[in-house]
């Protein structure tokens, strides 16, 4: 029987120390506190990880395509939203100044996309399935691999993020994170299933994931990031 994960000791790490700073009351004012990212629309470019990276080079690893949709809690679509995905690379390895695994970095590959969910609330990425990677603590504890998925209202200030997992991945019993969702019903809506399916017209050979993000209802339907 697989051992029960150490508990996550991040989110205390995490709280603020300070009180909060109260932003303008005028909504475009806000916006100007909250994230850039990128002054273009949004094109079909941005949720391919495996093409919009600097040079002309393929990133490592096994290339695959997650594709679901964004339902509120009564199965409803919620079209026209924006998405966006981050992610460690094959190596389980992050692009990011403050990341200190000593796995290698790919020059190919960013780690981050964007994407907008159409009428019927599907979306697509085509990337690289992640790596996992040690947390660093004294038990030798690792995440399993997983992809961060953040979820825009109306506006940068109406935000969700939360974290997606493939089935069958060994170490799923193990991650302290994912077992911060309240039960084992919680912990499965976060795990994507292998889904062969026909890939959308431009989209070169990759595995299919499936992974609906639903918003609300009577239970948690996503787990802190």
């Amino acid at each position: 029987m697989p051992t029960s994960p150490t508990p996550y000791r991040g989110f205390p790490l995490r709280r603020p120390t300070r009180p909060p700073f109260l932003l303008p009351t005028d909504p475009e004012s806000a916006e100007l506190y909250g994230p850039v990212f990128g002054q273009a629309d949004v094109t079909p470019l941005d949720s391919d990880l495996t093409r919009h990276h600097p040079g002309a080079g393929t990133p490592i690893g096994e290339r695959i395509t997650v594709t679901g949709r964004l339902l509120d809690h009564q199965g409803h679509p919620v079209p026209h939203q924006l998405l966006e995905l981050w992610q460690a690379n094959a190596a389980g390895r992050y692009a990011h100044q403050g990341d200190r695994h000593d796995a290698p970095l790919d020059p190919h590959f960013t780690g981050t996309g964007r994407t907008l969910t159409d009428a019927e609330g599907r979306y697509a990425f085509t990337t690289i399935k992640p790596g996992p990677y040690p947390l660093g603590t004294p038990d030798h504890a690792w995440r399993a691999a997983h992809l961060h998925f953040s979820v825009f209202g109306r506006a940068f200030t109406q935000r969700l993020v939360t974290q997606m997992y493939f089935e069958g991945d060994p170490l799923l019993a193990h991650d302290s994170v994912l077992h911060t969702a309240p039960n084992a019903a919680a912990r499965h809506r976060l795990i994507a299933t292998y889904t062969p399916l026909p890939l959308p017209p431009g989209r070169p050979p990759s595995l299919t994931y499936h992974w609906n993000i639903v918003l609300g209802g009577p239970s948690p339907m996503v787990a802190p990031a």
